[in-house]
Formats: C-alpha cells, sequence, structure tokens
C-alpha cells in the first residue's frame, strides 16, 4: 500500500511563502533548482505555518471546553510539559519544559488543557518571559483560581549556535498570581513539588 501524506495548510499562504524563500535561498548564493532544494521552499512554507499555528488557536476556549464545577482547593501542577517556540528576534527555536499550578476557586479543567494551552502561545513568535506570562493570565482569567503558578525552563539556539554560543544555557521565568505571590510557604511547596522527581 502507498504511503499518503496529509498535510493542511492554506495553499495561497503556502504558495506565497514559498515564492519568498526562493527568494531567500538565491540571496544567499543556493541554487534552488538544484535536486535537493526544489521542494524546500514549499516544505519550509509548510513547517513554518505548523509553528506558528497557535496564532488560529484561543486558549481560553480551550479551558472552557473542559470547565466543571469542583469543590477542590488545593494545589494541581502539571510538571513537565514540553514546549517548543520560535524566539521572535532570531526567528530560532527554543524549547524545553513549563510547570504549571493553580489552585482552584470552585472550578478545574481537564489536565490535557493545561498542556494545551502551554502549546498555544508557544506556537507563535516568541521571547520566553512573555510567553510564561501569557500562560499565567489565560488560566487566571479564564478559571478565576485563587492562585496560578508558571516556571518555565528554555535552551534558546539563538544562543547557542549564533552570537554568544553557550550551548549549556538554560534561562528561567516564572509568573505568579493570587495565593502562590502572597503566601512564600505556597510558592515553596510548588517550587519543591516541580524540583522532585516522584515517579
Amino acid at each position: 500500500m502507498a504511503y499518503t501524506k496529509r498535510d493542511h495548510y492554506d495553499e495561497d499562504v503556502t504558495q506565497e511563502l514559498a515564492q519568498n524563500y526562493r527568494s531567500i535561498l538565491e540571496k544567499i548564493g543556493e541554487d534552488p533548482e538544484r535536486e535537493g532544494l526544489i521542494k524546500t521552499p514549499v516544505r519550509v512554507a509548510r513547517s513554518i505555518q505548523f509553528l506558528t499555528q497557535g496564532y488560529e488557536t484561543d486558549p481560553a476556549a480551550i479551558l472552557n471546553s473542559a470547565k466543571f464545577k469542583e469543590e477542590y482547593q488545593q494545589m494541581v501542577i502539571v510538571k513537565d510539559i514540553e514546549l517548543y517556540s520560535l524566539c521572535e528576534h532570531h526567528m530560532l527555536p527554543f524549547y524545553g519544559k513549563a510547570h504549571v499550578a493553580y489552585i482552584p476557586n470552585g472550578y478545574i479543567t481537564g489536565l490535557s488543557k493545561l498542556a494545551r494551552v502551554v502549546e498555544a502561545f508557544a506556537r507563535r513568535l516568541q521571547v520566553q518571559e512573555r510567553l510564561t506570562v501569557q500562560i499565567r493570565d489565560c488560566i487566571q482569567q479564564t478559571l478565576n483560581p485563587l492562585g496560578v503558578a508558571v516556571v518555565i525552563e528554555a535552551s534558546h539556539m539563538c544562543m547557542q549556535i549564533r552570537g554568544v554560543q553557550k550551548l549549556n544555557s538554560v534561562t528561567t521565568t516564572s509568573a505568579f498570581t493570587g495565593a502562590f505571590l502572597k503566601d512564600i510557604r505556597t510558592r515553596e511547596e510548588f517550587m519543591h513539588l516541580i524540583g522532585v522527581k516522584l515517579h
């Protein structure tokens, strides 16, 4: 049986982007007609659409799609959420993990929805600082919990393969609301739990 790959992209956008990428290949001294590059402009055009698909996603709608009344008022943590994003300054990838927690205030959401919110914001041109705050604010505004905590640890290829070229550097950002901001014990519990291996 033949292999068929199914991609769903806006064909007009793909062709317009492909023309631009073809021009880029020419400007850097490549021959876009050589065998290895003939399909590269279209491949890259589809790739960039995939990597920035978060612009077409509503993170609040993701949380609301699985929002349930529940009287649980203890910390809910989803840690080690893999994330991949593009630095808006050089359009090079940064990648790492997000740790997200909230303390419900009458409503909970599906656990996978927290990871989907991370994905929705990460699949845009980003800076790590803004990404951290966007995730926090979306959860706070949509679920109105007693507090939200977000920590992101990421490696940036713009620092690893160009510029300063520090391969092992890791950037950590954090953002808190409510109980995580006001109560140092709550924040310390969160930081402890994301740092230990319980499984």
